[in-house]
């Protein structure tokens, strides 16, 4: 029995980070998790080339 909840929790988790990258995409964000990934245009980085 805990080994079955253990399993429920850890997709759980999971599940919820993917939805979260779904959302962001969704969202039209290029890269997950940049403060400045609404406003870049998908190159993250700190290279200005």
């Amino acid at each position: 029995m805990d080994t079955v909840i253990l399993i429920l929790i850890l997709l759980l988790i999971v599940g919820g980070a993917a939805f979260a990258v779904y959302r962001s995409k969704k969202k039209g964000q290029k890269c997950i998790g940049c403060p400045y990934s609404g406003q870049c245009s998908g190159g993250c980085g700190n290279d200005k080339n």
